[in-house]
């Protein structure tokens, strides 16, 4: 029989495709799920349950989550990284990882096809498949939900005429949990003026009282919550979890697909947010402006790879150097106040602040120059444009 991977989530797209993969078209399949963060230990045995009775040869599910950390996560932190100024690519950027492992799993069993189950019209078919196009050009890649054109209700159809009979109402909100954030799609995003109701979101308010928490950075990694120290991916766990009860991190996000047309998703990441924000206010204070100049273009432009799915070019070895480079000072504490829907940074303590009084305080009283010598600097400063509207006479 013909080896075949499918990436596998439980969904009925995937389901479609292991039943008429396996029944129809004579492949082997193997099902992989690829964990980045978000599922339980319940939903991995549910979701290798339904692999099996759709016929798949063998399931998976990789546990990809600190791959997820250290390949992409840590240097979306480090870039400060808001796709429009708001979308920490929560969902997105783990598509990368998960068609990577997909890949590495084929060659592992000497697979020759690759299946997913994209439609003809989101933005993972191009990342999935140029990912799998550069790493395994030799691989066979099918797509029947977008090659055939299939409508939800003709998919239900199908696995029901094949003696499948799971549950297949769809949810009134698609929500896909990660460890970098929550999208949250429902008819409201598919409008432009409607927003989301609290219910759809999955953390809900219980918390009222404000309360303050200390974020300690190392090398741009956050290293400690409330001096106890732990790894980044358990820091952001953790700190998610005491963020999503004061219901923080909720927005929408509007952008431009990767095949040109809008598209708007809610999404819940209150840890992402809090510590892009929190990091961010610590390099203010210790980088020099023309390291925050360059890193602000460079981190823009690597969010945007990413989310076009760029992320095997090589600029982005290049970026990751410089962003690795710029955080060997990012060092120190971040303390900051949750209230109900929404945080602030308070302030920072670092041995490396470019705050020091020994210079001076802006505003109050300059201790390393002298007057004369700053109505040198200025009269200096000012000679470029003195020439130009002499000359121009404007």
């Amino acid at each position: 029989m013909k080896k075949l991977v499918l990436a596998y989530s439980g969904g009925l797209d995937t389901s479609y495709c292991a039943k008429y993969l396996s029944a129809d078209q004579g492949f082997e399949v193997h099902a992989v799920s690829v964990n980045t963060g978000g599922f339980t230990i319940e939903e991995k045995k549910e979701i290798e349950k339904k692999a099996f009775a759709l016929g798949v040869t063998s399931y998976q599910n990789i546990d990809a989550v600190e791959t997820f950390y250290t390949k992409v996560v840590k240097y979306l932190i480090f870039g400060n990284v808001l796709k429009n100024n708001t979308y920490p690519l929560s969902v997105s950027a783990e598509r990368i990882v998960q068609a990577i492992e997909i890949v590495n799993f084929a060659k592992k069993i000497g697979a020759g096809y690759i299946a997913h189950g994209s439609t003809g019209a989101g933005n993972d078919q191009v990342r999935f498949d140029m990912i799998f196009q550069i790493l395994a050009p030799e691989i066979e890649i099918i797509t029947p939900i977008r090659d055939l054109k299939l409508s939800r209700q003709e998919e239900i159809e199908y696995l029901k005429g094949h003696g499948v009979s799971m549950s297949w109402e769809k949810a009134q909100y698609s929500v896909n949990k990660g460890l970098w954030g929550t999208s949250v799609g429902g008819s409201e995003t598919i409008t432009s003026h409607l927003p989301l109701p609290d219910s759809a979101y999955p953390s809900q308010l219980k918390k009222s009282e404000s309360s303050k928490v200390k974020l300690t950075f190392e090398n741009g990694e956050l290293v400690k919550i409330d001096d106890v120290a732990d790894s980044p991916v358990n820091n952001i766990v953790k700190l998610n979890d005491l963020a999503s009860e004061y219901a923080i991190g909720r927005d929408i996000h509007v952008g431009d697909t990767i095949i040109g047309i809008k598209g708007r998703v809610g999404f819940e990441a209150p840890a992402p947010l809090i510590i892009i924000k929190a990091h961010h206010t610590l390099e203010k204070h210790v980088l020099s402006k023309w390291q925050q100049h360059h890193k602000e273009y460079l981190s823009n432009w690597y969010g945007m790879l990413l989310h076009e799915g760029q992320y095997l070019d090589a600029v982005m070895r290049n970026i990751e150097a410089f962003l690795i480079d710029s955080q060997k000072n990012v060092n120190g504490d971040v303390f900051v106040s949750l209230h109900p829907y929404r945080f602030a940074i308070d302030g920072i303590s670092s041995k490396n602040d470019l705050m020091n009084a020994s210079f001076g305080s802006y505003g109050e009283m300059n201790k390393g120059w002298t007057a004369e010598e700053a109505k040198g600097f200025i009269k200096l400063s000012a000679n470029q444009s003195k020439i130009y509207y002499h000359v121009n006479g404007e």
